[in-house]
């Protein structure tokens, strides 16, 4: 009897389709569990409990590990610890497997701002401003201008802190890095300025007080100066700014 040759290159292929079938079924379903993983590791490192984020992230890696998204939480949580040269590895990685994923592209700046590399972090600002779908840019404007500022090219520094407030005029980082930018030139007044906008903005934030509070000191408006280091003592939640709050108020009345 002859065969139809139609049916037997069915006969031929359904073995390969069916393992192809299930390879992409068990795909799925490491990629769904890595996921899952990767979201308590996420809910940990929200809470400050960097460890037990980086064993979920490290966990979900073993799994899927060509999920972005997780490589981009692994350079975060090594980043929190210290680990500058890691984080920068696995921020690298998510680029490499989704090189249109600014949030990592900016994150990958802040890793080089840390460890000072100040070439490397602009050129990652650069690319990152220039990505119109990127939610944030006011951001990377504001990381350029701190790339600047440390670089002691003030000019540079003000016109990128001022880009970001052109894009979200209630952004308090940016009112701060203009102040400290505004001390460093000696500009004490607009300093002054710069902070109290940036206080208005962030009333909870005790570094931009302890700034404004130096401010008020090069000015010497010493009480204002003492009031305003002791509410940022007040607010701080952080032992050692706190510390540092306490220790300038009293340094104020032993110039």
């Amino acid at each position: 009897m002859k065969r139809n040759p139609g049916i037997c290159l069915l006969i031929l292929l359904l073995p390969i389709c069916l393992a192809a079938c299930a390879s992409f079924h068990q795909d799925m379903a490491d990629k769904q569990r890595a996921e899952a993983i990767r979201d308590l590791g996420e809910a940990y490192l929200g809470q400050g409990a960097h460890t037990r984020a980086l064993r979920e992230f490290l966990k979900a890696d073993r799994i899927y590990p060509e999920d972005p998204y997780l490589q981009n939480d692994l350079a975060l949580a090594y980043m929190a610890k210290g680990s500058l040269d890691l984080s920068i590895k696995y921020f690298k990685k998510a680029l490499e497997l989704s090189p249109d994923y600014s949030p990592a592209r900016n994150n990958l700046g802040s890793a080089y701002i840390e460890k000072e590399n100040w070439d490397a972090a602009i050129e990652c600002f650069k690319t990152v401003k220039e990505d119109l779908l990127y939610g944030t840019p006011q951001y990377p404007m504001t990381n350029l201008g701190f790339v600047y500022y440390k670089l002691g090219d003030y000019n540079q520094a003000v016109k990128y802190y001022q880009e970001a407030l052109d894009m979200a005029p209630n952004f308090p980082m940016a009112y701060h890095g203009i102040g400290q930018v505004y001390m460093a030139m000696g500009k004490y007044e607009d300093a002054v300025e710069a902070f109290e906008s940036a206080v208005e903005k962030a009333p909870k934030q005790a570094p931009i007080y302890i700034d404004l509070g130096r401010a008020f000191k090069k000015q010497h408006e010493f009480n204002k100066a003492h009031d305003i280091f002791k509410k940022a003592a007040a607010l701080a939640e952080d032992p050692k700014i706190k510390k540092e709050a306490a220790e300038e108020a009293e340094k104020v009345w032993n110039r």
